[in-house]
C-alpha cells in the first residue's frame, strides 16, 4: 500500500509532537525546513532552525510542558496540517513580561497549523489563550 501525501502529514505532525514530549529537540529540528517559519503566539514570526533552536531553549528554561489530547488533521494534499491538544505545563522560572514564576501549574488549550514542504515542516504558527495562561499563573 502507497502511503499518501495526507498520511505522510499526519505522521510528520505526530512525530514532531512526540519529539516535544519527549524533550527531544534534536529530533523536532530534523523534522522543519532550514527555512522554518514560526509564528510564535501573539507574538512575531522568526524564521529559520537556528531561531527555532533559540527560542525552545527559551522555553524550556523557563517552562516544563506536556501535550495531552492531540488530534492532528491534514490536507489530502499533504500540504497544510493542524493540530489541536492541551498543554499541562509547570512555570518553572520567569519569563520577561510575563508575571514571575514560582512552579504554577497551568492547563491550557491551544493549536497550531502547518505547512509542509518537501516532507519537513516548513511553517509553524501557534495559538493559545495568552490571558488564560496568565489568569492561571498569577
Amino acid at each position: 500500500m502507497t502511503e499518501t501525501a495526507q498520511t505522510a502529514t499526519l505522521q510528520l505532525v505526530q512525530a514532531y509532537y512526540a519529539a516535544f514530549n519527549a524533550g527531544d529537540r534534536a529530533a523536532m529540528r530534523a523534522l522543519l525546513t532550514e527555512d522554518v517559519a514560526h509564528d510564535l503566539n501573539q507574538g512575531a514570526r522568526e524564521t529559520g532552525r537556528n531561531a527555532f533552536d533559540a527560542f525552545m531553549q527559551r522555553m524550556d528554561a523557563s517552562y516544563r510542558e506536556r501535550l495531552e489530547g492531540i488530534v492532528v488533521m491534514a490536507s489530502i494534499d499533504g500540504t497544510r496540517a493542524a493540530a489541536e491538544y492541551v498543554v499541562h505545563g509547570e512555570y518553572l522560572a520567569n519569563d520577561a513580561g510575563l508575571p514571575p514564576a514560582n512552579g504554577q501549574r497551568y492547563v491550557l488549550p491551544g493549536g497550531a497549523f502547518f505547512e509542509i514542504r518537501d516532507g519537513r515542516i516548513a511553517r509553524v504558527t501557534n495559538y493559545y489563550n495568552l490571558e488564560d495562561w496568565i489568569a492561571q499563573v498569577r
